[in-house]
């Protein structure tokens, strides 16, 4: 990678670290669909105040289907899972379940895009894995069957977000980030509406000053602007490349939890990280001059 392109990693950690805080913070109090809801919705009508304004072109009629099929992917499905997750599961660990991206991502380019998976990049996939896990068993969070299956709820918005990426980068060649990630938030909004209305929580909305602009933040900063920035390096560098960002997202995700959460950074949850970003280097060749074709 590219040192810009290096920056842009980083910046969109920061983004997508800070979307579980912004979870947590508003599905707990207003339920997880009107959560996920709200983040598309004000995500899409940011996007769409934009190309309007700037008279930019999201062609809707001709790839409508492919909008549906990747608001599906990488916004509908992971981002009910991930706020299902929120309830139980606090910001610093649904920010590290989240590094599994790569590991599903690498599975899928394999069977999907045919790209061959070099020994640094797996042996990168797996020491990642492992920084997961260690970071994961020496969590504060107490186990029960409730968090049990909100770590599977995250554990499946993962392979969404992996076969998301991947379908990007073998559709949507050629188009601007800005159309891609328009066409993908008024997709999933259009898509969550009727989930929305059918799981609308029965109990009473616990609507604190700090429910909106938590919605308004993972809508318009970690979802809108996230996405420009995400397939920017899709198409750029690559898939398998890009959803390194996810190694990088649970130090971000840690940083806004302790701050704003006061949630607690173990020994264990630093010595965890300090392997995945070890990974990083040896995924996206850190280092390594750009091989000639």
């Amino acid at each position: 990678m590219k040192l810009k392109e290096l920056a842009v990693l980083f910046t969109l950690a920061a983004l997508f670290g800070s979307s579980f805080l912004f979870v947590r913070i508003a599905s707990p109090a207003i339920g997880p669909f009107l959560t996920s809801q709200g983040r598309v919705t004000f995500g899409a009508l940011g996007l769409l105040a934009i190309v309007l304004l700037f008279r930019k072109s999201v062609d809707f009629r001709l790839r409508w289907k492919q909008y549906f099929i990747i608001g599906a992917l990488n916004s509908a499905i992971p981002f009910t899972l991930v706020s299902l997750a929120a309830i139980h599961l606090n910001a610093s660990l649904l920010a590290i379940i989240n590094a599994m991206v790569p590991f599903f991502t690498a599975i899928a380019v394999w069977a999907w895009l045919k790209e061959k998976l070099v020994f640094a990049k797996g042996l990168g996939i797996v020491l990642g894995l492992i920084g997961v896990v260690i970071t994961v068993g020496w969590s504060p969070v107490e186990p029960s069957l409730e968090v049990f299956l909100a770590s599977l709820c995250s554990l499946l918005s993962t392979v969404s977000y992996a076969f998301g990426g991947v379908y990007a980068k073998k559709t949507f060649r050629n188009c601007s980030p800005l159309a891609v990630t328009t066409g993908q938030l008024v997709g999933a909004t259009l898509l969550l509406i009727p989930i929305t209305l059918v799981g609308f929580p029965e109990q009473t909305l616990n609507i604190t000053p700090a429910v909106l602009p938590a919605v308004l933040g993972v809508a318009l900063f970690s979802t809108a602007l996230g996405y420009l920035l995400y397939y920017y390096l899709i198409e750029h560098v690559g898939p398998t490349k890009t959803v390194t960002v996810t190694f990088l997202i649970p130090p971000f995700g840690m940083i806004w939890g302790a701050i704003f959460l006061d949630e607690q950074i173990t020994p264990g949850m630093i010595a965890g990280l300090l392997i995945i970003l070890g990974s990083l280097a040896l995924i996206t060749g850190i280092g390594k001059k750009r091989s000639r074709e």
